[in-house]
Parts: structure tokens; sequence; C-alpha cells
């Protein structure tokens, strides 16, 4: 029999009964979805069918359900993976996703990112402090005049470009037009920043816009084209496509993942994901190596607590495959940048992007400006 691996749930609920009740149904709702009293007796009870481990209250009417699956009941296809965590249950309300509970099994058929923080860290070749990562934008702009952005920031010592996920396939800039006039301006400063002794190296990483069923072809053709990684936003194409190019042999890119389209699966109190399950654990599962987030006190909302437990869930030894980058931002300023290292260390990646469109053409002296508020404590 393979291992089982297991979900933690929240249930709200009147009374532990209840919970247990509740519970029991959550087993059989996310496998056999059969009343009990016909689930088949040998193999389909004893091995697909949910089992609820422990119901232990949580607090007033809130419950922690801990229950195991079967990776029988999963198979070897990202997509059914998730349908089992979260699939009708996800329906019913008062029910939260808070947890994961991995095994060998579980591990071996779904082993995350390919490169974690330290690949990343080894990529651009900064060995030590934050990742610096201004965003590219905004959309409307002309190829020629985000490429200028590229070779200001990456020049000024950027470890990581990133497109703004607004950046898609419209007109103005089609991706086929864009990616190697970004990836060449980027391309150019590093050769400059290498000539001057620099043993770093700035990443660019093209939003991956268009068809879904473009999204491999998008991906190759900016890896072809120089790009150090992609983005890709999980609400719109699925998780599904992190997954496969994280395991593409041919692909062998950094993943960053964005929010977009995510909120309401984690805004509910007491419905969707937590906060950190969502942009924490099932990231690292899909294969993302760097997280995006909304950071506190940004124009989002999302809380001090939520923020360090995304970042715990990304970073924590203890967790399911290797570390990844938490990635702040949002509303962010260069100003803030000493106070965001202070709240997640030197293993993140710090995003600024409109902040540093005042800067205009001396946009390169605010890159500079959160190195050195990166490395000062």
């Amino acid at each position: 029999m393979l291992d089982r691996f297991g979900v933690t749930y929240r249930i709200f609920a009147s009374s532990l009964d209840e919970a247990q009740a509740r519970a029991e149904g959550i087993a059989l709702e996310q496998t056999v979805e059969i009343p009990r009293d016909v689930v088949p007796a040998g193999y389909i009870e004893d091995v697909i069918l949910g089992r609820v481990a422990n119901v232990a209250p949580e607090g007033e009417g809130v419950f922690e359900a801990h229950i195991t699956y079967s990776l029988d009941s999963v198979g070897h296809e990202f997509p059914q993976l998730l349908n089992v965590i979260f699939g009708n249950s996800s329906i019913q309300k008062g029910l939260k996703v808070i947890g994961l509970t991995t095994c060998a099994e579980l591990e071996k058929r779904f082993p995350g990112p390919r490169f974690g923080a330290q690949g990343v860290r080894a990529l651009t070749g900064r060995k030590t402090g934050g990742f610096v990562c201004p965003v590219i934008k905004p959309q409307g702009s002309t190829s020629e005049r985000l490429a200028e952005l590229c070779y200001l920031t990456a020049s000024a010592g950027a470890d990581i470009i990133k497109e703004d996920h607004g950046l898609a396939n419209q007109h103005l800039a089609t991706f086929k037009e864009r990616v190697p006039l970004l990836a060449k301006a980027v391309s150019h400063a590093n050769d400059e920043r290498a000539s001057e002794g620099d043993i770093t190296r700035a990443l660019y990483f093209p939003n991956l816009g268009g068809h879904g069923d473009q999204l491999r072809d998008f991906a190759m053709y900016a890896k072809d084209s120089g790009a150090g990684g992609v983005l890709i936003i999980p609400g719109l194409y699925g998780f599904d496509a992190i997954n496969r190019l994280a395991r593409d042999p041919d692909f062998g890119l950094p993943i960053m993942a964005h929010p977009s389209h995510l909120g309401p699966y984690v805004l509910s109190p007491d419905t969707g994901y937590s906060h950190a399950m969502m942009f924490g654990t099932l990231m690292r599962l899909a294969g993302a190596d760097i997280s995006i987030f909304p950071n506190v006190g940004g124009r989002f909302g999302f809380s001090t607590e939520e923020c360090t437990d995304i970042a715990n869930a990304c970073s924590d030894l203890k967790g399911y495959s290797k570390p990844i980058l938490p990635s702040p931002g949002g509303g962010m300023s260069v100003e803030r940048m000493g106070e965001m290292r202070k709240m997640y260390g030197d293993d993140a990646v710090y995003l600024l992007g409109g902040g540093l469109l005042r800067y205009g053409d001396n946009i390169g002296e605010a890159i500079k400006k959160m190195r050195e508020a990166l490395q000062t404590l």
C-alpha cells in the first residue's frame, strides 16, 4: 500500500460532534463522493476512501481536522492532486485548507521547484543579501521603452527584472516582439557589469501571456531569446502550468508565480485556503521557485501575520521540497526596503514597480538605494 498524505482543514462548526461529522463528509466528498453506507468493502474502503485522522478544537466554533488520502486517488497529474486536496469541498461554506503533510511518494511524484532559493541565488551570483527586483511597466509602453528600463535597472545592479503581469501579448508590445529586445538589453547590461568585475548578473523574467495552449511555446521562445526565467499567473493558467514547466527537461529555467486572480481563494476568513497554504505550500508543490504576494502596508490589505506565514511556508526547511523565495511587493517604496528586510531577511525577492517610475531616467539610482537599504540593518 502506498504512503498516504494529509490535508489539514479548518472547520467552522457549533460543536465537536458537528465538526467530526463534517470531517467524515469531507473524506467522502474528496474521494469516493458516495454515501458512506454504499462504499464498497475492500480496496475502495481500505485505500481510496479518505480517513479522518483527528478532529480537535482550535477556538470558539473553530476546529482542525486532519484527513489522509492515498496517492492511488491522485495518480500522477497535478490537477487531480488539487482535486483531492480541495475539490467539491471548496464549494462548501465554513471550510478552509490550512496545511499539507507530505509523504515520500507524494514528493517523488511531485518534486516541486527545479531551482528553489539556493538555485536562484546561484544563477544570479548574489551570494548573500536580498534580491532587488524592479517591475518593468506599464502596459501601453513600446517594446523599445521597456527595453530601456530593463537596461537602466540591470546596469544599476538589479538581480531579477520582472515584467509586469499586465504585459501579455498586446499589439503595442507583442510577446515575440518585446522579449528578444528586453533580453538583449539585460544581456548588454550584464556584459558591462562583468567587464567592471561584478560577479553578479541580472535575470530577465518575461510574463507568459497568450492562450493556454501557447504557454510552453512562449516559454521556450523566451528561453531561446535569452530570458533567465519566466513569470506565470497560476490564477489564470492553472497551477499545472507551473508544474509542467518545472518538470520539463527542455525548459530548465526558474519560475516566478504571480498572485493575480487568486485573491478570492484566500480573502474569506472561513472559506478557501490560508495565505500560507496558497502562496507558500501550493507554490512549492506546483514547482514555483519564487512566489509573489502583497506585502503588509500596501494597497491590498494583507496583515503582518499573513505575510509572515507566507514567507515561513516558502522558506521552512522542514516544508515541502526545496525552500523557495518569498517575494513581497504591491505599493512598496524604496524607503520601506529596510523595514521589509527586517521582516523577511535576506532570502527574499523585493519587488518595486510603480514607485521606481517616479525616478524617470534616474531609475538606476533607485535600484542602488534599494541595494543599500537591503544591505543595512
